[in-house]
């Protein structure tokens, strides 16, 4: 790091990074000073581990806070604030979506207990949590996050697809023009799946050949899920052209006094 010293700093979140600061001033850096010794390439990217990318995110933001005229180390303590809220959000989020989920597919596969909110939930709780404990190659406990990565691109871009299968659905029904969404939709709902499948049985470096099973299955059963719900969606298209939602019943206001 040559005339740049680094001091071990944990944030909020509990991720332990190391903090690049000025030897003679021992202030955290700012501007090119900062960017040249986060980004280090000498070190090689095998150095860039989470605890490294999440210290350049506090850092970075910090950075861009300052400029209008908050401290450096308060500035570093609200992005480390927000680090931990983004966690617990996503974390809140991600297993309420899931136990809707499982409370769906329990009410289609006509699986009573599953319907539950209470039994949903804690099946989505124990299956995510199981799935975290699980050990990434040369990693400890509670790395399985690590292992589940490579699906994130693929299932994000897919999740678009979907939003735009939503988008046309509400137009068609409404007979409004659709054709400026079909062209995204159609792209959005085949390249994702397409890449992803590449990925599972590329001869070279593929899932199947890595003998990653649990990428491998949980792929597939992405793609098998997105193929269920094109199809539905193509079932009812036809009957539910023109057809739209219930009106919601009126607001029950109180009478104005005399």
């Amino acid at each position: 790091m040559g005339k740049f010293e680094r001091i071990a700093t944990e944030d909020a979140s509990g991720h332990a990074y190391r903090q690049a600061v000025d030897p003679e001033t021992g202030e955290p850096l700012r501007g090119n000073k900062a960017w040249n010794a986060r980004y280090d390439a000498s070190q090689g990217w095998g150095a860039f581990g989470l605890g490294a990318k999440v210290g350049a995110f506090v850092e970075g933001g910090a950075n861009f806070i300052t400029a209008i005229n908050i401290p450096l180390k308060l500035a570093m303590g609200i992005m480390a604030v927000l680090v931990a809220s983004f966690a617990a959000t996503t974390l809140d989020t991600a297993t309420r979506l899931q136990r809707y989920v499982i409370q769906e597919l329990a009410a289609t596969a006509r699986i009573k207990p599953l319907t539950n909110k209470y039994a949903a939930t804690l099946l989505a709780v124990v299956t995510g949590g199981a799935m975290a404990m699980i050990s990434a190659p040369g990693k400890g406990p509670g790395t399985g996050g690590l292992i589940l990565w490579p699906l994130f691109g693929a299932i994000n871009q897919l999740l678009a697809g979907l939003a735009l299968m939503v988008a046309v659905f509400y137009l068609w029904r409404r007979r409004k023009p659709i054709w400026f969404l079909v062209l995204p939709m159609l792209a959005m709902l085949i390249m994702p799946p397409w890449a992803m499948a590449w990925k599972m049985f590329n001869d070279e470096t593929g899932w199947l050949q890595a003998e990653n099973y649990l990428l491998l299955s949980i792929g597939g059963a992405v793609i098998l899920l997105q193929i269920w719900i094109v199809i539905e969606g193509l079932l009812v298209c036809r009957r539910a052209r023109g057809v739209l939602e219930e009106a919601l019943p009126p607001l029950e206001t109180e009478p104005a006094e005399a």
